[in-house]
């Protein structure tokens, strides 16, 4: 009956409450998830060990990571799909640590779509309609009218899910998880059996989608591209716990470890060891045979220390002529092997003292080059070389 199930009002924030700052879009709103400390053991398998994090209201928060670093089973754990074997999760302060799913007010989106074939596209839809009133008071008519237009399925109620393609069954997924007006929307792995370019046509969409409910998510997925470009901060997952937590933009230009730097894009990674600072912020770091000069920043340096330091492909400089000469100090000489053709830009492998490096060029490269690099454009991690 109508009348025994709860109402979920699903709360839309205006525009002025969202900040749009790319840096820090969520950091002043209360906290809506919470885990502390959080471990999942299986028999003597540790799939989540000690994860502590938090994701903000309105918070579009990814978790990213190669297969079995345990982000999976970490939104499982959210939604109250697993238990955890310690530690504690919590909505908005509340322990929630043993509630079972369907009282956790969530939207779960799965890998495999799971519409129900048998139930038309607004039957799918409105599925969830039966154990929660639609929000805003308006029909559960009304409401699966509402989510179909929203995804772009207006006209579709009556379908049937196998006749339409993977990406419109996706997006039935989405409006059927969001019918019931949920508090925390999650996404585990939504666009993996997608093509290329359906998949970055439907995240645009349902980062267009959670930003206009202003609804907090949690999005797992496996593609470093995916997770730059529609989230508002990012878990980098490694061995069951977070390796580095920030903005797409920190996690790209400033990774704190080894590990962050080579998992999220391209990179050149360096070992070197520190020879000498100077009074201006910048260290000589000797590099195998050669001597580069970088800016730590804010890393904490010492001579006769041990680091590692990265250089994105694009911030790589090259002279197809060694003569030329380059205008910086941080020049070597490398030597093509490879070359990728990219459309926009060329991915081109050199050899370097038998160490690989990438640099994307538009103009074609062979036989031996000049490449240097920017103090600036050198970024120092932790030497960690475990994967």
């Amino acid at each position: 009956m109508a009348s025994e199930k709860p109402n979920r009002s699903l709360e839309r924030l205006e525009d002025g409450d969202r900040d749009s700052s790319a840096e820090s879009p969520t950091g002043d709103r209360p906290i809506a998830v919470e885990l502390e400390d959080v471990t999942k053991r299986y028999a003597g398998t540790t799939a989540v060990d000690g994860v502590s994090l938090s994701v903000r209201e309105g918070e579009f928060f990814t978790l990213v990571g190669p297969s079995g670093c345990g982000k999976t089973t970490t939104l499982r754990l959210i939604a109250g799909f697993e238990s955890a074997t310690d530690g504690a999760v919590r909505f908005h302060g509340e322990d929630v640590t043993g509630v079972p799913p369907e009282a956790r007010d969530v939207g779960v989106v799965f890998q495999n779509y799971a519409l129900f074939p048998h139930m038309s596209v607004g039957e799918n839809v409105a599925y969830g309609l039966n154990f929660a009133d639609p929000p805003g008071g308006v029909s559960d008519d009304e409401r699966v009218r509402e989510l179909l237009e929203l995804v772009d399925l207006e006209g579709m109620q009556d379908r049937e899910p196998d006749r339409l393609s993977g990406g419109q069954q996706q997006r039935v997924a989405i409006a059927r998880a969001l019918a019931p007006g949920p508090d925390v929307l999650l996404l585990d792995e939504p666009m993996s059996a997608l093509d290329a370019q359906l998949r970055e046509r439907l995240r645009i969409q349902v980062r267009a989608i959670q930003k206009e409910l202003g609804i907090t998510t949690v999005y797992v997925t496996h593609d470093q591209e995916e997770a730059l470009a529609i989230s508002d901060r990012v878990a980098v997952m490694r061995a069951g716990t977070p390796e580095q937590v920030a903005t797409p933009q920190d996690i790209y230009r400033r990774p704190e470890t080894r590990f962050v730097a080579e998992f999220v894009g391209d990179n050149n990674v360096f070992d070197g060891t520190v020879r000498s600072l100077d009074g201006d912020g910048l260290a000589s770091i000797d590099v195998g045979p050669e001597t580069f000069t970088v800016a730590p920043g804010k890393r904490d340096v010492a001579v006769g220390r041990a680091l590692a330091l990265c250089v994105r492909p694009e911030n790589l400089i090259v002279a197809a002529d060694p003569s030329d000469g380059l205008e910086t100090e941080n020049a070597t000489t490398a030597t093509v092997r490879s070359a990728e053709f990219l459309g926009e830009t060329t991915r081109v492998h050199l050899e370097w003292h038998g160490q690989e490096l990438l640099v994307r060029t538009r103009n074609p490269l062979s036989g031996d080059v000049l490449v240097g690099f920017d103090p600036e454009d050198a970024h120092v991690v932790a030497v960690d070389r475990t994967v």
